[in-house]
């Protein structure tokens, strides 16, 4: 089962991206999820306090552990205990800890398609099975309790993100219910990747805490707080699960970065700063929804949160790979290819990320535009 592990094409196509800067090339990078700000200036400066005063090592902050859990409780009304959460390198080693304490080799957990890359890899590293779930536009590009409980036997597992990666999608708050009931009802664990939430457009992303006790929650500082190079996450397990995914962590990942954990503590009390990113991100969207006309793209995926816009380019080509690369070379714009969320519909599929500032939107659609004009239509099958 490892070595039916895919590559990550995005990195390729960043890493011709680098290339052709180094070159001398102008090049706007619009191919991953990461904000092109960096982590707030009181985080900033309270990590260069912390350097010239604290020789760090092997620590898990309890202030940091004490502030996350408050902000389940403010921001979504879930009582949790601050040994509840664990301290992670980020959202990626969150996800191995989830599904290492969940499940064993050979569980089945059910993901959706599109989804981020990593649910399917990760999971087939772990010798866990993969089961994809179709969803498209009728179904927002989300999975739905009907289409869990229509899943015989049930699956071991549920990976869920709201908002999504690649499309922006929100499951609403009485959906999640519904799912959580299925869920329950069927014995199926639910494991909720929440790290974009602080980054929607309309009515908020809600916590699965909030409708399923017994979740698992993964989030992290990498996109709302801007802190992605910091490497610092966090996972919130029920009460069950504390003693196993802590003795994991332990052997697998000891703990993440003292200098992190000082300035993400730092970080949760910055959101006037962090929240004009989001409306950076809120002005980037409408220029891009409104370019996207002339850009010929009528199918996209509904960009509630996050900062993407999944684009159907099916009447251009049958492989997105090569599109984003010839999109790449030709106008300096890198995209994501949909393969790398979609293996079967994402030849048809590109991801924008539009975390970035909006001058460079304004210069990318600018460029995009002469460029999708003159694209031929793909020959019809």
């Amino acid at each position: 089962m490892v070595s039916q592990i895919d590559p990550f094409h995005a990195i390729a196509i960043s890493r011709e991206a680098h290339r052709l800067e180094a070159e001398g090339r102008s090049i706007l990078h619009m191919e991953f999820g990461q904000p092109s700000t960096g982590a707030p200036a009181a985080a900033i400066a309270q990590a260069h306090r912390v350097l010239d005063s604290d020789p760090m090592g092997y620590w898990e902050s309890p202030a940091l552990k004490e502030r996350i859990a408050l902000h389940y409780r403010d921001r979504h009304g879930v009582a949790i205990d601050a040994e509840q959460v664990l301290l992670t390198c980020g959202a990626s080693p969150g996800l191995v800890l989830a599904l290492t304490s969940l499940f064993m080799p050979g569980d089945r957990v059910v993901i959706a398609r599109p989804g981020y890359v990593a649910y399917r890899n990760t999971l087939k590293t772990l010798y866990l099975e993969p089961q994809e779930v179709a969803c498209g536009p009728a179904e927002r590009y989300q999975i739905s309790a009907a289409a869990i409980e229509a899943i015989n036997p049930p699956p071991h597992g549920l990976i869920l993100a709201s908002p999504a990666n690649p499309t922006g999608t929100i499951i609403p708050p009485e959906e999640l219910a519904r799912i959580a009931t299925v869920c329950a009802a069927r014995g199926i664990r639910i494991i909720s990747d929440e790290i974009y939430h602080g980054l929607s457009y309309g009515t908020p992303a809600h916590s699965m805490l909030e409708y399923a006790p017994d979740a698992v929650v993964v989030n992290s500082f990498s996109k709302y707080f801007s802190m992605a190079g910091w490497r610092l996450g966090w996972v919130v397990f029920p009460r069950d699960l504390i003693e196993a995914a802590r003795a994991r962590m332990g052997n697998l990942f000891l703990m993440p970065p003292s200098l992190a954990q000082h300035a993400g503590l730092t970080a949760f009390d910055c959101r006037e700063e962090l929240d004009g990113h989001v409306a950076t991100y809120r002005r980037n969207r409408e220029l891009l929804l409104a370019a996207l006309p002339a850009l010929g793209l009528q199918e996209i995926a509904p960009p509630d949160g996050a900062f993407y816009i999944y684009a159907d380019v099916g009447h251009l080509t049958d492989d997105s790979l090569s599109f984003c690369q010839r999109l790449l070379r030709d106008t300096g714009v890198a995209t994501a290819p949909g393969i790398d969320f979609d293996p079967q519909d994402g030849r048809r599929h590109i991801r924008f990320s539009f975390a970035v500032a909006t001058t460079q939107i304004e210069d990318a659609i600018a460029r995009m535009i002469p460029w999708f004009k003159a694209q031929k239509p793909a020959a019809a099958d």
